[in-house]
């Protein structure tokens, strides 16, 4: 009898643990991260960034929304705000892969990077490249949750979906790994 109680106990937490650690398979699935857009918005679309590339203003700005932390910020202008969140959906954006989207249409931001683990200045430079954005559902409405780098300077497969392609259901899903396969057979094994 002991041996079921195991099984359903590893069981139950590895699906748990599957939920918590899954990444969307397509983009605009239902958010569990309630605060992802205003994660966003407070990382990438800010009011008050310097209109300058002068990095002793970034250095102050940085300093400034204490977030000396990540190496690579990139920032977006407050005024393309409804151009970003139309990345995410079927007239701005194409699917890329998991839950992110590309945008149809190119951006220009200000990418500024730093020395890991301090405030200090490397970079400021201007940039316009495709945004690729993970894409979620929030309050009913598919929004940017994440910023990705395009370091290659990547521009959408014009035969992808749309970033909220009618046919990509809202659900969330869940993939059946083998791993968690192998563990519901166990379980259902050790009732016969």
């Amino acid at each position: 009898m002991a041996a079921p109680r195991t099984y359903l106990s590893l069981a139950v937490c590895l699906f748990l643990g599957h939920q918590t650690v899954a990444i969307s398979d397509a983009p605009c699935q239902l958010s569990t991260w309630k605060k992802g857009f205003k994660t966003f918005m407070d990382r990438h679309v800010r009011n008050g960034t310097p209109t300058t590339l002068d990095q002793h203003e970034w250095l102050n700005y940085i300093k400034n929304i204490g977030d000396c932390s990540r190496p690579t910020q990139s920032f977006l202008d407050p005024k393309e705000l409804k151009r970003v969140k139309a990345v995410c959906s079927k007239n701005g954006g194409k699917t890329y892969k998991d839950n992110l989207c590309i945008s149809q249409q190119p951006f220009t931001f200000v990418t500024v990077r730093s020395i890991k683990g301090t405030c200090g200045i490397k970079s400021v430079q201007k940039e316009t490249k495709h945004l690729i954005l993970a894409c979620e559902v929030l309050d009913n409405e598919c929004v940017p949750v994440h910023f990705e780098g395009n370091p290659t300077n990547l521009k959408p497969d014009n035969n992808a979906k749309s970033c909220q392609d009618p046919r990509i259901s809202h659900a969330p899903s869940l993939k059946m790994t083998w791993l968690w396969l192998l563990f519901t057979l166990l379980f259902l094994i050790s009732f016969f």
